[in-house]
């Protein structure tokens, strides 16, 4: 099952994606794809095998080498700032939407990249302590990053930004509780219960690579399904800045990785970190910080799909070569 999973990964991604775009189209009134609360709990049940799965190599060798983990986030928190910045100004974006774009900049990287990084068969601890470390820092670093932004937009957007990122600090700050129950705390819980239950090490590996697989085909489903009115309506010039920005963000966090000089398994984790913005939080901070600026999440909300879509390929790619190391 898990071959089968995996082999044709990419034609699952792209039947489940058209089936939760033109599902409204069937006549039925049940939407199996437009059920959002579901995923919390996907997410713990995919951690926590995670965790299970997680060699005590693996998690020693990032304990040793805990500066990469910093210097890892630096390589996240300045390039696709930075990246977001020059995009949308060079392709003439300006107010609400600008600042749409900068917001998918500076938001730290998905929990999604972790499950992604165990298709690519990547360092899956390396991963997590990426997220969590720049989940934590988000208080703080996003309020910096917009307003080092506004410097650089135009008036509209500058003010929006002056006027509204000291309040992106308390939605970070549950962000980062969320990322302690959601990811944390079942990766902790999962790995102990590995250790305390060694003889099934096999069975573990086995269904956690199901679960993982699974999950992010359901995730990429409900994230079609959530947004599929949106989706319908995407400006070319915005696909195409989008676009620019993940797929770059990947190539940043590659060159990122070489620079610090990583194993294979670690910057396949980077890499996917830096271009896999948490863009879903970005859209709730857009919704809470700019109630009358409508205009602001629709960035946000599509690129959750774009850098799912375009991980998962690479994730993909990735899974049919080994790492000599991890």
């Amino acid at each position: 099952m898990t071959r089968l999973i995996e082999r044709f990964l990419l034609l699952w991604l792209i039947l489940l994606s058209l089936a939760a775009f033109y599902w409204p189209h069937t006549g039925l009134e049940f939407d199996p794809f437009n059920h959002r609360v579901l995923l919390p709990y996907l997410i713990i049940v995919t951690m926590f095998s995670v965790g299970w799965m997680l060699p005590v190599k693996e998690v020693k060798q990032v304990v040793t080498k805990w500066p990469v983990v910093i210097g890892g986030t630096a390589v996240q928190f300045v390039s696709m700032p930075l990246l977001a910045c020059l995009i949308g100004q060079l392709l003439g974006f300006e107010g609400e939407q600008l600042v749409g774009i900068f917001l998918v900049g500076c938001v730290p990287g998905a929990m999604a990249s972790n499950v992604l990084t165990i298709v690519s068969k990547g360092n899956v601890s390396y991963s997590v302590s990426l997220t969590t470390l720049a989940t934590l820092l988000s208080p703080l670093a996003v309020p910096v990053l917009l307003r080092l932004q506004a410097s650089f937009a135009d008036p509209v957007a500058a003010q929006l930004l002056t006027d509204n990122a000291q309040g992106a600090g308390a939605v970070y700050i549950t962000a980062g509780l969320k990322l302690l129950k959601w990811v944390v705390i079942p990766v902790v819980g999962g790995f102990m219960l590995g250790r305390l239950l060694p003889q099934f090490e096999k069975q573990a590996k086995s269904i956690g690579a199901i679960i993982a697989n699974l999950s992010i085909l359901v995730i990429i489903a409900t994230v079609v399904g959530t947004s599929r009115d949106n989706l319908s309506q995407l400006e070319s010039s915005l696909l195409v800045a989008l676009l620019l920005i993940n797929l770059i963000g990947y190539c940043c966090g590659q060159f990122g990785g070489k620079l610090l000089k990583l194993t294979p398994g670690m910057q396949r984790a980077l890499t996917l970190e830096v271009g896999m913005q948490n863009a879903g939080l970005g859209a709730t901070l857009a919704s809470e910080l700019f109630p009358t600026n409508p205009s602001v999440a629709i960035a946000p909300a599509f690129y959750t799909f774009f850098c799912m879509f375009t991980g998962t390929i690479l994730a993909w790619y990735w899974s049919g070569k080994k790492t000599a190391v991890q």
